[in-house]
This record gives C-alpha cells, structure tokens and sequence, in this order.
C-alpha cells in the first residue's frame, strides 16, 4: 500500500480520521452527482422538459437493476478491510482478484439486462408516454457502460478499505470533466440530445474504471492486482456474497420501493416528474455528504473488527452518527432554503420548480434520520451482521412505504405529492429505532476481548 495515501484505522483518534477519511469521499460523491447534475441540466436548458424528464425517469430504475451489484461490492470492501486489519495477505490477495473479476461479470450481466429490457421496464413503471422512447434510448446507451461503472465500484471499494479516498477521487474528477465537456459537445454542437448525455456518461466511466485498474496494478503488497492473476476464489466469493448479497438485494428492494414512488409521482404528469427529478438529484448532494460517513463507519468498523480492536467500534460509531446528523441537519435545511434558486439551474419552469419544492421541503428538512438509520447499518455490516439489518431495513423502511402508497395514497383526500413524499421520515424513524437496538444486542454477542479471531462472517 503506498503510505501516503493510507490512513491508520486502528490506532490514534477515531474523530479525526474518520473526517480525513470521509471528506474526500464526499468530495468524489459530490463530484459525481454534480457530473450527473450536468446531464440533467443540459438536456433540461438545451433539449426542453421532456429530455429532463427522460432522464430524470431512469434515475430510480437505473438504482434498482444496479443495487444487487454495487451491493456486492459492500462486500469486497467489509472483506479486505478485515483481512488488512488482520494482516492476512494471502487471503487479501485473493478477496482483491475475486472482486475484480466478479465486478466484469456483473457488468456484462448488467448490460444485457438494460438493452434487452429497458422498454419494458420502463413501460412498468409508467413512463408518461411523451418521453418513453426517449428515456428507453438513454437507458440503452447508459447501459454499454456498466462494465466500467462495476470495476470502478468495485476497485475504489477496495481502496477505501485499505483507508485510500483520495486516489478514486483524482480518478472521479479526472472522468468527470471528460463528461462535462463531453456533455456540452453532444448535446449542444452535435445535437445528440439524451443520446449524447448518455454517451458522454459511458465514456467518462470508461476512463474513471481505467484508472483504479491502474492504480491497483502499480499497487504492492496484498491489494496489487494482476490481471492474469484474475480468478474466483470461491471462499472469497462466499464470503463477499454473504455480506454483498443481503446488502445488494437491501438497495434493489429499496430502489423498487423507489421505483413504486417514482410511479406515483409519473402519475401527475410530466411537469411533477420534472421538477421530482430536479429535487431529487439536490436532495441527492445530501445524501452523499451523509453517506461518506457511512462509509467511513463500514470501513474503519472491518479494519477494527478484524484487528480484534472491539472498544474503538464503539468510539466509531458515535463519530460516525455525530458527523452525519451534522451533515444531514445542515445541508438539508440549505437545500431548503436556497431550494427554488437550486431548482431554477435545472429549468426555468416554476411549475416544475414549485413541484420540486414539495419534495424538497419534506424530505430535505429531516434528512438526517436517513444518514442515522444508515451509519449503523454500516457498523452492523463491518461486525459481519449483513441479513438482520437488510431484514430490518426492507420491513421498517421498504415494507412500509409500499403499504403507505397502497392505503393512504390512495385515499382521495390525501392523493397528493405531499402524500408520497411524507412516507420517507416517518419509515426512517421507524428502522432507525429497530437498527439500534439490533447493534445493541449484537455488540454484546460480538465485542469481547475474549472472542476468537473473527473467522467466518457472522450469519446473521
């Protein structure tokens, strides 16, 4: 591992590494949604509302067929995390090679699932019909480049285990000014329309994914990748999977539970989609800054549990939700507050900014209880806990957003935005609670100095 670009999780102050740590992840987070951003705000100055719409539709479907694989990747980084921690470079070596070559796979998976299948998925989730071919020609294109969106995930999850978040972000900001330009080229001199948005995309993963491929190879020690050393090392891939898949299938239940939302909201017509897609894509900076210090909480949680260092768990927990509450408390409530500003960069329509301050003034405003409710599902994922709390989360949060758009929604006094919107704080109330709880007992089960080496991942 190059010692400048690694950071000590195991030892010296949790507060202080964790921010070193998180903060160029939230940079590189932020930095890609501002690339994604650009898509959204091109097509919508440049190729009119319906465009927008397009692309903003594909958002929620896009995370759903996605989620499963970026899931497994949660697993790669738990799992070199605990074997860096416990100084087994043997088994390092091959968590890194089987995660690589799984990433190639589930990108061509990937990619034939989005051409074969993006009409009628679309058409599924309702599509108004103004902008179907437009948005199915967009996830089509989208979808060349999942084998790059993978290896990249896939290749930064295990830098960030090894406590690396700055060399993916110099890769991010490197790709992602090729997709600006690349954006402002296709769309405005060629005329591409979606099509060039989605093609500056693919081009910009393709070089992002290059890069962290690069870097791995120059790497020594027990994250340096070699390509012809490439091969599924299956105790690896269990172990990857039984962390992975719980996470994976936790994101695509919670992308379909987004999907049946984004249904509602196509509902009221393209200028509510509109405007939804602008809100969300704000809403989604948040998110990211909050979910840094998820990240950083799954990361220094492995490395700790698998240097046997339990009392420090405790310490980056509480670090992990102080930061994020911080984040969420601040962040959210600016969202609001220069909200219609925001808004007005994605379409000079106040209809549609009026309908994204609906979704905004909602959700922004308690975004924090989402950032809680996911920093200690990161501390119960880097303990070896992957089932209970994809259990927990697809009940509390999936379960019962599904059930609030089947009853309430439906009820034609409440049948409003507002209505859907409101769905999101009250089931990340209500999962936070049973995630405490859960960490609660399984700290008591787990963090003894008395426990063996941490072996098998927890099947729970």
């Amino acid at each position: 591992m190059n010692k400048k670009y690694e950071i000590d999780m195991c030892s010296g102050s949790v507060f202080g590494k964790m921010l070193l740590f998180a903060l160029p992840l939230m940079c590189s987070s932020i930095l890609q949604l501002l690339f994604n951003a650009a898509d959204i705000v091109v097509v919508g100055r440049f190729a009119g509302d319906n465009a927008l719409a397009a692309v903003g539709s594909n958002t929620a479907l896009i995370n759903l067929l996605t989620n499963i694989f970026v899931g497994l990747s949660v697993g790669s980084n738990v799992l070199t995390a605990q074997y860096y921690g416990a100084k087994k470079d043997n088994d390092l070596k091959d968590t890194v090679h089987t995660s690589m070559l799984l990433s190639i796979y589930s990108g061509v998976l990937l990619t034939v699932i989005g051409l074969i299948g993006a009409r009628g998925l679309l058409e599924l989730m309702q599509a108004p019909p103004e902008v179907l071919e437009l948005a199915v020609l967009y996830l089509r294109i989208y979808f060349l480049g999942m084998t790059s969106m993978m290896v990249y995930n896939f290749g930064s999850a295990i830098l960030r285990a090894v406590g690396d978040t700055k060399r993916p972000l110099y890769y991010l900001l490197s790709a992602g000014i090729v997709n600006v330009v690349l954006n402002l080229f296709f769309v405005i001199v060629c005329h591409l329309g979606v099509a060039g948005v989605a093609m500056a995309t693919v081009i910009s993963q393709t070089i992002s994914a290059l890069l962290v491929v690069r870097c791995l190879m120059k790497e020594q020690g027990g994250i340096h990748l070699e390509l012809k050393d490439l091969a599924i090392s299956k105790e690896k891939l269990g172990k990857i999977m039984q962390i992975g898949l719980p996470a994976g299938f936790q994101g695509t239940v919670f992308s379909l539970s987004n999907v049946v939302i984004q249904s509602a909201v196509n509902s009221f017509g393209n200028i509510a989609v509109a405007g939804n897609s602008a809100a969300a894509n704000i809403e989604g900076f948040v998110y990211m800054a909050m979910n840094a210090f998820h990240q950083a909480t799954i990361s220094f949680t492995s490395q700790n549990y698998g240097a046997r260092e339990y009392k420090r768990i405790y310490k980056i927990l509480f670090a992990g939700e102080l930061y994020v509450i911080i984040t969420g408390l601040l962040l959210g409530n600016l969202a609001v507050f220069f909200g219609n500003t925001l808004l007005g960069i994605y379409s000079p329509s106040a209809e549609v900014i009026a309908a994204g301050m609906v979704r905004l003034k909602i959700i922004c405003t308690l975004y924090a209880l989402c950032g809680v409710m996911d920093v200690l599902v990161g501390a119960l994922r880097g303990i070896g806990y992957s089932i209970i709390p994809m259990i927990v989360s697809l009940v509390g949060a999936c379960g019962l957003r599904l059930l609030w758009i089947a009853t309430v929604f439906r009820i034609p006094e409440y049948h409003s935005l507002s209505t859907v919107y409101i769905s999101y704080p009250i089931t990340w109330t209500i999962t936070l609670t049973v995630h405490a709880i859960t960490f609660a007992l399984a700290a008591r089960k787990v963090l003894k100095p008395s426990r063996p080496d941490f072996g098998d991942i927890e099947r729970l």
